[in-house]
C-alpha cells in the first residue's frame, strides 16, 4: 500500500467518523451505532471506498485491548477479588448455556451436524467487549451493579478462550492427526506469573526513570510499549489480549503513575475503538443480506432475544435488580468480536464449511448493529435521565474546591460563604450545576475525579478539597490521589456508608458520614419523646457516638472476616446495652 493510498484510507475514516458520530449523537442514537453505520456505508459492499476491512479489523482490535488495560488501571486486585462470585459463577452459567442452547438449536432446528453447531454455539455464547463496555461508559452505567455484572461476564469470556479453542481442536475432523496442547493452561499460567512478578519488582523503577525524563512523549511511548509487550507475551501462549492487558492495568492500578497513563492512552483508545466499529460495519456482508434478508435477520434477532433471555435470568438468580437485570442483558446480547476469531478458527480447522462461515459471520455483525439499540430503548424505558456534555472550562481559583454540589456539597459551601471563604465548585450532574446557576451559585460542570480537571480548578495551590460526590469508588480514588499528588492539601471525605468509611480510615481521614449525624438528632428527638430529660438523651448520644467510633476502627481491621464482622456487630451491641444502662443506672460519671 502507497503513502498516497494510506493517507486517502486516513482520510475517508476520518471524514465517515467526523460526519456520522455526531449526526447519530444529536439523534439520540450514541456513538457506536454511528462508527458502525459509517463503516457499512463506506466499506466494499456500499461506497466501496474501503476494500479491505479484515486488515483493519485486526488492527484497531487493539482499540479494545486499550480499553480493557484503562478498566484494569481503574480496579484495585482486591475489587477484582470482589467480583469472583459474578466473574465464575454467572460468567460461566452465561457461556455453558448460550453455547448448550444455541448449539441445541442449530443441531436440531437447522439439521446442522453436531461439530458444526458446536462450533457455532461457542462462537455465539460470546458478546462484545468493545461494543457492550464503550456504550455503558457512555450512558456512564459501567459503574452500576448491572454494568459491573456485565463487566465480569465479560472477563470471564476471556478466560475461556483458551478452554473453546481446545474444544474446537479435539471435535475437529483433523483432531486425530493433530496432538491436543493440553501445555496450553500451564503455559498461559506461567506467562501470568511471570507478569505478576515484573510487574512488582521491575516496571514501577522502570516507569519512574522514564517518568524523571520529564518528556511527555517519552512517557506515551513507554505506554503503547507497555500495552503492547503484554498482548504480544499473552497472545504467544494463545491468551486473549485483552484478558492480558486488563491483567496488566489490575495489576498497575495502585501505581503512581497510572493516571498519566491514563490520560495518555485515553485518546488514542478512542480513535482505534471508533476504527474497530467502522471496520465491523464493513465486514456487513450486504449482498448475502439481500440474498438471505430473512434468514440472517431472523437468526440475528433469534440470537440476540435467546441471549437477553439467558442473561435477563441468571441475572435475575444472582440477586440483580429487574432494572440492572434489564441493562446486562441489552448490553450483552450482541455477539461479540472474538466470534470471528472462533469461526476463523473453525474454518481452518475444516469445522465450518465456507458457506456457514459467511452466514455466521453476517449474523454477528447484524447482533452488533442491534445492542445500541436495546441500550437506547433500555434507558427510555426505565427514565434514566442522562446528559453528557463536555466539561466546563474553570476560571480562576480559590483556597477550597467543593467536589460534588448536592446536598450535602451545598451545606459545606454555604457556611463557608457565610464565613467569608469562596470556593471553587464542581459537580458532574449537569441539571445539578444549572439549577444551582439559577439560584446564583458559579458551579462548574464535569468529572471532579479526573487529574486534568483537579489541575484545572487549582488544586495544587488549594488548602482544602471536600469530597461530596455521590459516586463511592470515584470519592476514593479522588483521596487517593490527592494524598499522592498534593499532601499539602487537607480532604474533607463524605462517606455514605460503614463501608465506605473503612475505606477513607484506611487512608488516614476521618469521614463524614452522610446520614450519621442527622441519624443521632432524630434519635435524641425520639429519646426526649420517650420522656427522658434532655440532658439524658444528650449524654446518650454522647456514649453510643463514641462507642460507634470505636467499633468502626475495630471492624475495619477485620472487614475481610464475615464471622468476625458478625460478632463483633452482636458484642457491639450487648456492650452498648450494658453502656446505656448504666448509663441509666448513674454509674458513669457525668461529662
Amino acid at each position: 500500500m502507497g503513502s498516497h493510498d494510506l493517507l486517502f484510507q486516513a482520510f475517508i475514516y476520518l471524514a465517515a467518523a467526523v460526519i456520522a458520530v455526531p449526526l447519530f449523537k444529536r439523534l439520540g442514537l450514541g456513538s457506536v451505532l454511528g462508527y458502525l453505520i459509517a463503516g457499512i456505508v463506506i466499506g466494499p459492499n456500499a461506497l466501496q471506498l474501503i476494500s479491505n476491512p479484515e486488515h483493519v479489523l485486526h488492527f484497531a482490535e487493539f482499540g479494545v485491548v486499550l480499553l480493557l488495560f484503562l478498566i484494569g488501571l481503574e480496579l484495585e486486585p482486591g475489587r477484582v477479588w470482589a467480583l469472583r462470585r459474578t466473574l465464575f459463577g454467572l460468567g460461566s452459567l452465561q457461556v455453558i448455556l448460550t453455547m448448550a442452547l444455541a448449539a441445541a438449536a442449530a443441531y436440531w432446528w437447522m439439521g446442522l451436524s453436531w461439530h458444526i453447531a458446536l462450533a457455532a454455539g461457542a462462537g455465539i455464547a460470546m458478546s462484545s467487549t468493545a461494543i457492550g463496555l464503550t456504550s455503558l461508559e457512555e450512558k456512564k452505567q459501567l459503574g452500576t451493579p448491572g454494568g459491573q455484572a456485565s463487566f465480569a461476564v465479560l472477563l470471564f469470556q476471556d478466560l475461556s478462550v483458551i478452554p473453546l479453542f481446545m474444544l474446537l481442536a479435539l471435535i475437529a475432523p483433523s483432531a486425530a492427526h493433530t496432538p491436543t496442547d493440553f501445555w496450553a493452561i500451564p503455559r498461559a499460567l506461567a506467562v501470568i506469573a511471570a507478569l505478576i512478578l515484573i510487574s512488582r519488582t521491575v516496571l514501577q523503577p522502570l516507569m519512574r526513570i522514564v517518568a524523571q525524563t520529564g518528556m511527555r512523549e517519552v512517557f506515551f511511548a513507554f505506554s503503547l510499549l507497555l500495552v503492547v509487550g503484554v498482548s504480544i507475551a499473552v497472545q504467544s501462549v494463545g491468551l486473549s489480549m485483552e484478558l492480558g492487558t486488563f491483567l496488566a492495568g489490575v495489576l498497575l492500578a495502585n501505581s503512581e503513575y497510572r493516571y498519566e497513563l491514563r490520560l495518555d492512552l485515553e485518546p488514542v483508545k478512542g480513535l482505534l475503538l471508533g476504527l474497530f466499529f467502522m471496520a465491523v460495519g464493513m465486514s456487513v456482508n450486504l449482498s448475502l443480506l439481500i440474498s438471505q434478508p430473512e434468514v440472517i435477520i431472523g437468526l440475528a434477532v433469534l440470537a440476540v432475544l435467546v441471549k437477553m433471555v439467558i442473561l435477563f435470568g441468571l441475572a435475575r438468580l444472582f440477586k440483580l435488580a429487574r432494572r440492572e437485570a434489564m441493562l446486562m442483558a441489552a448490553a450483552l446480547s450482541q455477539v461479540g468480536e472474538f466470534a470471528f476469531v472462533i469461526f476463523n478458527v473453525a474454518l481452518g480447522k475444516e469445522l465450518l464449511p465456507r458457506a456457514t462461515y459467511d452466514l455466521l459471520n453476517a449474523i454477528v455483525a447484524i447482533t452488533m448493529l442491534a445492542t445500541p439499540l436495546l441500550l437506547i430503548l433500555h434507558e427510555r424505558l426505565v427514565r434514566v435521565d442522562r446528559s453528557a456534555r463536555a466539561p466546563d472550562h474553570i476560571e480562576g481559583s480559590n483556597n477550597v474546591i467543593i467536589a460534588g454540589f448536592g446536598r450535602f456539597g451545598q451545606i459545606v459551601g454555604r457556611v463557608l460563604l457565610a464565613n467569608g471563604t469562596t470556593a471553587t465548585l464542581i459537580d458532574n450532574d449537569p441539571n445539578q450545576v444549572e439549577l444551582m446557576r439559577q439560584f446564583g451559585w458559579n458551579c462548574y460542570y464535569g468529572d471532579a475525579s479526573r487529574l486534568d480537571l483537579l489541575e484545572e480548578a487549582g488544586i495544587a495551590d488549594a488548602r482544602l478539597l471536600v469530597i461530596a460526590i455521590n459516586d463511592p469508588a470515584a470519592a476514593l480514588a479522588m483521596a487517593k490521589l490527592v494524598q499522592l499528588r498534593w499532601p499539602e492539601v487537607k480532604v474533607v471525605a463524605r462517606a455514605r456508608s460503614r463501608t465506605d468509611a473503612f475505606d477513607f480510615r484506611e487512608l488516614g481521614l476521618q469521614p463524614v458520614r452522610e446520614t450519621f449525624h442527622s441519624s443521632l438528632e432524630a434519635a435524641r428527638q425520639s429519646l426526649l419523646a420517650l420522656g427522658e430529660s434532655a440532658a439524658v438523651a444528650t449524654r446518650i448520644i454522647q456514649h453510643f457516638e463514641r462507642h460507634d467510633s470505636e467499633q468502626l476502627d475495630a471492624m475495619r481491621k477485620v472487614r475481610n472476616d464475615r464471622e468476625a464482622v458478625l460478632n463483633l456487630t452482636a458484642q457491639g451491641r450487648q456492650d452498648l446495652k450494658a453502656l446505656l444502662t448504666a448509663e441509666r443506672e448513674g454509674s458513669i460519671s457525668k461529662p
